[in-house]
């Protein structure tokens, strides 16, 4: 068998920087459910919000950086991405540029940060952290999270309550209305972070046996695939009963998310019957894009339901 043409370096930190094409909308979903519910109460700004997008997205590629590294500089024979063991090995990708490239990313951060800082003063610092914490922990240092089984649980919360109540604060408080934040910051996009969670587990059902062979306690390696594919379906069976709790206390417009419906069915029979890796690795990008479509029209009920 001809060997195939050495990686590209461009395509190689392209694929990085989308990778796989999840980074943006899964960034993206809970910002927009933020600005969505600024709008409902009167409270958006325009730039606060782009600077929170910014802050996430930079903060997200570079704890994709970060996992991507671990991953070659520990486990080299490990091919759980083998088109970037062979940038390695053809020089298209080095690894210490990896490491570079990954604090650039965090460092980029900083300057969105800087402007958050400047507008929202102290709170911005820790709200910073905990979203660098959570992107580098979730695979470098002594215990990652996903080696103490805690990644499903912090996705949910991060993306599903700490995104959506710090983007609605950075709005409210370019308004200069410094109050305490309604419980709808927290809950309103919960079934966000339940879809966000969902790119999560499909990836540890596709990447079981790597993440055993990494010692990475996901659901799929200690409870088994059958027992990651029922939390999706939970997951995913509270994302669309979500919109008919919401849709009674801010109107039927919260239930535009339920369009998404079909795609999900779509991901729950690829969850439930796919047989093999390659048959579920096209479903974390659309699984990404279903949380950002289901996203984008919980925010848009959020803002008609303000006309009523």
């Amino acid at each position: 068998m001809t060997p195939g043409p050495a990686p590209s370096t461009r395509n190689i930190w392209v694929r990085l920087m989308l990778y796989p094409t999840h980074t943006l909308p899964t960034a993206a979903a809970p910002i927009l459910v933020g600005v969505g519910l600024a709008i409902h109460d009167g409270m958006f700004a325009l730039w606060p919000a782009v600077a929170a997008f910014a802050c996430s997205w930079l903060v997200h590629v570079g704890g994709v950086f970060i996992d991507v590294y671990q991953l070659l500089v520990r486990h080299p024979a490990l091919h759980e991405h083998p088109e970037l063991n062979e940038a390695v090995a053809e020089g298209a990708l080095r690894l210490p540029v990896l490491w570079w490239a990954a604090l650039a990313w965090f460092a980029a951060a900083l300057i969105p940060g800087a402007y958050l800082l400047a507008l929202v003063g102290m709170p911005a610092i820790p709200l910073g952290l905990v979203g660098i914490v959570a992107s580098v922990w979730y695979a470098a240092g002594r215990r990652p999270m996903a080696a103490l089984g805690l990644a499903d649980p912090v996705f949910f919360v991060m993306f599903g309550a700490v995104a959506v109540a710090g983007t609605y604060y950075v709005q409210t408080v370019s308004h200069q209305a410094a109050v305490p934040l309604p419980w709808s910051a927290l809950l309103v996009g919960l079934p966000v972070g339940a879809l966000v969670t969902n790119v999560l587990v499909i990836d540890d059902i596709r990447d079981v046996g790597f993440d055993a062979a990494k010692g990475w306690r996901t659901t799929a390696v200690r409870f088994g695939v059958p027992w990651s594919r029922r939390e999706h379906v939970a997951l995913a069976v509270f994302a669309y009963l979500a919109p008919f709790g919401l849709a009674l206390a801010f109107g039927p417009w919260l239930l535009l998310p339920v369009v998404t419906l079909p795609l999900a069915v779509m991901a729950e029979r690829a969850v439930l019957t796919a047989g093999s890796r390659a048959l579920l690795i096209p479903w974390t990008p659309r699984s990404a894009f279903l949380a950002m479509g289901y996203a984008f029209l919980l925010a848009l009920g959020l803002a008609l339901a303000d006309q009523q």
